[in-house]
């Protein structure tokens, strides 16, 4: 007998109180504090996070599995948890039944939280930025499962666009292509999470929340199923400069692929001997 999903999800009371009476509530995910950052900055991130969004008047519901469970919302001791245990997995779409069934520890990716999001009656969720198609992906045929779940998943992820280190004209073209559109809040060009400009525009600019939640609901209404990705630019004041994180991340690279180079080239002449 299917087990009823209800079974897997434990949500704070905080935020099933907000569901039940129709407030706003802002998923969040957990991969970026137990996988994305050093303690204790994890933790005071997570806090400062939480607590922009009650500011604005939401509930923030940070999203993660303790023993097998989904819970949408964690507690104090939950995030601290979250950010100091050795023991969590990196959890997406695929390592969910393996995760839930064998009672682990999972931090949620931005497609695994979309999943939960989705399965609490969550419709948005923010986060920094997005995954996409890796470069030489025509090659590796690395695409980040974050973009097949915007094509499928009914929730809005509010981002400061891709990693900078992605393919960005490829990831803009498969989210086309997969029917997901690209908001631009306030801002006609595509961000590239650290800087406010990618060089690559989005697909609608739309300037205030009611803008945006009109066009999120219509998309719903009108039964075509997937996110939206509303891209919101890292403010002016905070950004990198495009040109000196793209020089960084071209060095990086050549580094990277000399590396490899060097250690095949070593394996290839100890096999000879």
């Amino acid at each position: 007998m299917t087990q009823p999903v209800h079974e897997w999800l434990e949500l704070h009371e905080e935020v099933k109180e907000a569901l039940a009476q129709g407030r706003p509530v802002v998923a969040l995910e957990s991969t970026i504090i137990s996988h994305g950052m050093p303690y204790p900055q994890n933790m005071e991130t997570a806090r400062a996070v939480e607590q922009i969004i009650r500011e604005q008047g939401a509930v923030p519901a940070t999203i993660g599995i303790i023993g097998g469970k989904i819970k949408i919302g964690l507690s104090a001791e939950e995030l601290e948890f979250f950010a100091t245990s050795k023991d969590i997995e990196k959890v997406s779409r695929r390592d969910f039944a393996y995760i839930l069934e064998k009672k682990k520890h999972g931090a949620t990716t931005v497609a695994a939280t979309m999943i939960c999001a989705q399965l609490a009656g969550i419709e948005f969720f923010v986060t920094g930025g997005i995954g996409g198609v890796h470069r030489e992906a025509e090659i590796t045929m690395d695409i980040s499962a974050d973009l097949m779940e915007l094509a499928q998943t009914n929730v809005a992820v509010i981002c400061a666009g891709a990693k900078s280190i992605l393919d960005i004209p490829k990831t803009l073209e498969y989210l086309e292509t997969h029917g997901v559109p690209v908001i631009g809040y306030q801002t006609d060009e595509f961000p590239a999470f650290y800087s406010r400009s990618s060089g690559h525009g989005v697909d609608f600019r739309l300037d205030n929340p009611q803008e945006v939640a009109s066009l999120v609901k219509t998309k719903w209404d009108l039964k075509l199923n997937g996110g939206v990705v509303i891209a919101n630019p890292v403010p002016a004041a905070d950004e990198i400069d495009a040109s000196a994180i793209q020089s960084a991340i071209e060095t990086a690279l050549r580094e990277a692929k000399a590396r490899v180079f060097a250690a095949r080239k070593q394996r290839r002449s100890c096999s000879a001997k």
